[in-house]
């Protein structure tokens, strides 16, 4: 019992507990190219289709994303889900329902349940809750230009394992290059052709972390894109408004200006 906790407790604080590179000098998180970054960056509904499959099939056996309500896998600009897809999809899942206490199969107007067997963290925030970036020495230079980094921080510990293993106080470590301690208490959650895509793209390793990175960046930002596209008018609209002003402001001590100068 005492072993199962310690592994518990070890396993929660491997996702929870933000890595910082400068303390171990170990970790290793690379800037990954994904569709949705960039000020016209979107996601990709393959990938987030993928994403999806990869935490059904894989993820969802530890974690939970229990702020991510089961109807949004429809919405424009996520996975693109057909609504009664999702209600199949819902299907699989058991709730309590909170008028009746009971249990019943969860609806799309329904959250994803909440995974707590396994000790392990909920992921519904967990790609804004990461900071892949750092320094340097603070100054946050690395995070202006390639943002916060919590998609590539996921990639990375899904990516980082080297297959050497230790036991400590009864509890398996993994190493992984891209944990600030160089080990974390989580096995390798991934392996090749693990799962099957029904679009035929390869099942690799790195393939499953990109995609399952990128569905955890949507579920944790899922109006993203909307963001962007109302920061983009916004710009614009202040653009033309700065020039409006300056050419009102001209015309308006033209005169002034032309009696002094004269």
């Amino acid at each position: 019992m005492i072993r199962n906790f310690a592994l518990t407790v070890a396993t929660a604080l491997a996702l929870v507990t933000p890595g910082v590179a400068e303390t171990a000098g170990e970790q290793v998180i690379e800037d990954v190219a994904f569709a949705h970054e960039g000020p016209f960056g979107k996601f990709d509904q393959f990938q987030l289709q993928r994403g999806l499959q990869v935490f059904t099939e894989v993820c969802s056996g530890c974690h939970g994303l229990k702020y991510v309500p089961l109807r949004t896998l429809s919405d424009e600009g996520g996975p693109g889900i057909p609504e009664d897809q999702v209600r199949a999809y819902a299907t699989q899942f058991t709730v309590t329902d909170k008028d009746t206490g009971e249990d019943r199969e969860a609806i799309p107007t329904d959250n994803f349940p909440a995974n707590t067997g396994a000790g392990a963290p909920d992921l519904s925030l967990m790609a804004k809750a990461r900071a892949g970036f750092h320094g340097p020495y603070g100054s946050g230079i690395n995070q202006l230009f390639k943002g916060m980094g919590g998609p590539e921080y996921i990639h990375a510990i899904l990516t980082g394992y080297t297959g050497e293993e230790k036991e400590e106080f009864g509890t398996a470590f993994y190493q992984n290059h891209a944990f600030s301690t160089g080990w974390i208490a989580m096995p390798p959650p991934l392996a090749d052709d693990q799962v099957t895509y029904a679009d035929g793209t390869p099942a690799t390793v790195d393939q499953m972390a990109m995609d399952v990175s990128s569905f955890l960046m949507w579920a944790a930002e899922p109006k993203l894109m909307d963001r962007k596209n109302a920061g983009f008018i916004s710009v614009i609209f202040l653009l033309v408004l700065s020039s409006l002003l300056y050419l009102t402001n001209k015309r308006i001590w033209a005169a002034v200006k032309g009696k002094k100068h004269a």
